[in-house]
């Protein structure tokens, strides 16, 4: 887990991010992992809704009427907090994944950067090739090509991901960031949004940096946003 990989010329800096890359990532590290499964896609907004239904939990602002948008039923449900996340997966009989479980399930056995493999390619994921193109959600599982040894699919791409863990350093990592603690929830794989507004040329190596599966971000627990989804897990036997 993690990567020992440098941002040697501080290129992150030259574009303007406040720390280099890679930094929350050190250093690559073993974790065992007890036996876990995890949904093959996204929670939808169809199967969200079934939740809303039973419960009478708060639906996503984007609602109307307290049902999803027409269409978009097999699209990723987006507008949810943390809160939310956790409390639909227990009332479907699990629970977030641990960042550690979701980078498995993208990395496979052999430690891959990506899902798919060790070289980028934008063509595997929902995710936005061109600062300049608005992009939207997608179905889950538009893009089988992309999917990880597990069979799990839009690891990367189409909405960013919460999982149950707090955005903490990881064992021997010694850079300080004071956004570490139990203040922030990891969010992983990117989504189907420009990551800003760069040149072309750095566009595409920054789109590398962030599409790659130790990558890591994070948001406040009661943050909604537009293009933040989830998918749940639950303990193996």
């Amino acid at each position: 887990m993690g990567s020992d990989t440098e941002d040697l010329h501080q290129e992150a800096l030259k574009y303007g991010f406040a720390s280099p890359w890679f930094e929350d990532e050190h250093p690559a590290h073993r974790v065992d992992l007890p036996a876990f499964y995890i949904d093959r896609h996204e929670v939808t907004q169809r199967q969200y809704q079934r939740f809303t239904d039973a419960t009478g939990h708060r639906t996503p602002p984007g609602w109307g009427e307290k049902k999803h948008p027409p269409g978009t039923g097999d699209h990723p449900v987006v507008e949810v907090d943390w809160y939310d996340a956790n409390d639909y997966c227990g009332w479907s009989g699990k629970r977030l994944p641990t960042e550690e479980e979701w980078e498995k399930s993208a990395r496979g056995t052999d430690g891959r950067l990506y899902p798919w493999g060790n070289v980028f390619n934008p063509a595997y994921a929902n995710i936005a090739s061109d600062p300049a193109i608005l992009g939207k959600t997608l179905p889950v599982g538009t893009f089988p090509a992309g999917q990880s040894p597990y069979g799990v699919q839009d690891l990367i791409g189409n909405v960013w991901e919460w999982t149950d863990s707090w955005y903490s350093s990881y064992p021997g990592n010694e850079n300080y960031n004071p956004s570490f603690g139990m203040k922030q929830r990891v969010v992983r794989g990117i989504s189907y949004n420009p990551l800003g507004h760069y040149p072309r040329e750095a566009y595409s190596k920054i789109l590398a940096v962030f599409a790659r599966a130790s990558a890591r971000g994070y948001e406040a627990p009661t943050v909604l946003l537009e293009d933040l989804g989830f998918r749940c897990a639950k303990s193996g036997t």
